[in-house]
């Protein structure tokens, strides 16, 4: 019989030594989001130089990466609640590290979609052992904001990747770019591995349910499935907002590559960072006295983030106003992050907290990446074909051609494909509601 963790669980090891993992955690999660969205940083230099349409710049950033990081998902959630979960972590990092510096030597659009496959296949490896690491070290009540510490590495990769990457394409070129960043991670793979203890499993299960087992018991989990349809349509936006931005800031004002990464790395890094914060920290302090906090706290986000993204890409006013709404707009989106995947690790017994957080992020995946950029290039393109047709041109008639109408329909085209990708934020609101009701009786840890 299984059984479910024991509130009273105290945590694995020491204090210090529980902050030094999710320290190294966080800076594994960081390199994560460095290699997974760096092809949106040099996406402009790239574009031109093959000759490539949003559409297709969409399908790098988007299924190119998406395809087999959610398939590969679920066999590494299911090796992890069996298998050594520090060295499941330590293969992938080492090896999107590698893909990623192969990008560099991308002679083409397939070789670049190859290299962007090897990345996500790595990147498969890492977060649903990682959230179950995270669970068996710290004790229940610090778990949403352990979580959401983790997740933060990712807008600390966020603006490493702008910042440096912007200064590297800058200063040098893309493919060295793809060299410097990629290499470092197979380093802190060997680390992790010679320095982090397996911890022990909690919660005294023996047995390792089956797959079949852990679906079974999600698919009678609305508040789980409401969270995981609810967090895709906010990926939806965040992926494909978050891969263009540079390129509308650089087709808009005109910003050069670092300039407009490192403004990237402000709204998509450090706006975010605090938002991924504050959700689970909201959800920690408010979850005693309110069972559907995490309900609340996760639909504030989008209902407050949309009319700040609604102006700044509406309104097209100067860059400084266009930023600070941007920054406002991108604190709010991802509170829902770290009261999402608490509820996930929540609403299991121990031995299903990989496989749960890897069925979450199939669903996230699924959504965000494999809708969200291929959707928002193809809308740009759309657009901005349209406008070129006005004026007497054609989209092949545009190809490498970076100036005038050519230039003016692309800003445009993207323009407003970043608006109606942002509107989609209506949506989630309703889910993130409706996981509410049955959030306390969902819940068994």
């Amino acid at each position: 019989m299984i059984e479910a963790q024991s509130p009273a669980h105290p945590g694995y090891g020491s204090k210090a030594y529980r902050r030094y993992v999710l320290g190294v955690l966080f800076i594994i999660y960081a390199l994560n989001f460095v290699d997974r969205i760096l092809i949106g940083i040099v996406q402009e230099p790239i574009r031109r130089e093959f000759h490539l349409g949003d559409g297709m710049m969409g399908l790098l950033g988007g299924p190119a990466f998406a395809l087999l990081y959610t398939l590969l998902g679920i066999p590494f959630a299911r090796w992890a609640e069996r298998g050594n979960r520090i060295s499941i972590i330590a293969i992938g990092v080492a090896l999107w590290s590698a893909m990623t510096a192969l990008c560099g030597f991308a002679a083409n659009f397939v070789q670049l979609a190859c290299a962007r496959v090897g990345v996500g296949i790595g990147e498969a490896a890492c977060t649903p052992p990682a959230h179950s690491v995270i669970s068996d070290y710290f004790p229940a009540e610090r778990r949403a904001t352990a979580l959401s510490i983790y997740m933060l590495g990712g807008q600390f990769g966020i603006i490493l990747a702008a910042v440096g990457g912007g200064w590297l394409v800058q200063n040098f070129d893309w493919r060295v770019t793809f060299w410097a960043l990629g290499v470092p991670g197979v380093l802190v793979a060997i680390l992790f591995k010679l320095t982090v203890r397996e911890p022990p499993r909690t919660g005294g299960v023996a047995r390792v349910p089956g797959f079949g087992e852990t679906l079974q018991t999600l698919a009678g989990k609305k508040a789980f499935w409401h969270f995981a349809f609810g967090a895709g349509l906010m990926a939806i936006v965040a992926y494909a907002g978050g891969q263009f931005l540079p390129a509308y800031l650089v087709r808009t004002y005109q910003l050069d590559h670092f300039q407009a990464a490192t403004a990237y790395g402000l709204i998509a890094g450090i706006s975010a960072a605090f938002g991924t914060y504050l959700g689970g920290a909201l959800d920690d302090r408010l979850s005693s006295k309110y069972k559907r906090a995490a309900s609340y706290v996760s639909a504030l986000g989008p209902a407050i983030a949309l009319p700040f993204f609604l102006m700044a890409y509406g309104l097209q006013l100067s860059i400084v106003p266009t930023l600070a709404l941007l920054m406002g707009g991108s604190a709010f989106l991802f509170l829902y992050l770290g009261p999402t995947f608490a509820v996930a690790q929540s609403v299991v017994s121990p031995r299903m907290r990989a496989t749960a957080s890897a069925i979450l992020l199939l669903v996230i995946t699924l959504i965000g990446y494999g809708l969200g950029p291929p959707t928002l290039g193809a809308l740009a393109d759309y657009f901005a074909n349209a406008r070129m047709v006005d004026a007497g041109m054609s989209f092949e008639a545009c190809r490498g051609i970076e100036q005038g109408v050519c230039a003016a329909a692309r800003q445009r085209g993207l323009q407003l494909g970043m608006i109606i990708i942002h509107s989609v934020l209506i949506w989630p609101i309703l889910h993130f509601l409706l996981a509410g009701k049955t959030l306390s009786r969902d819940r068994v840890s």
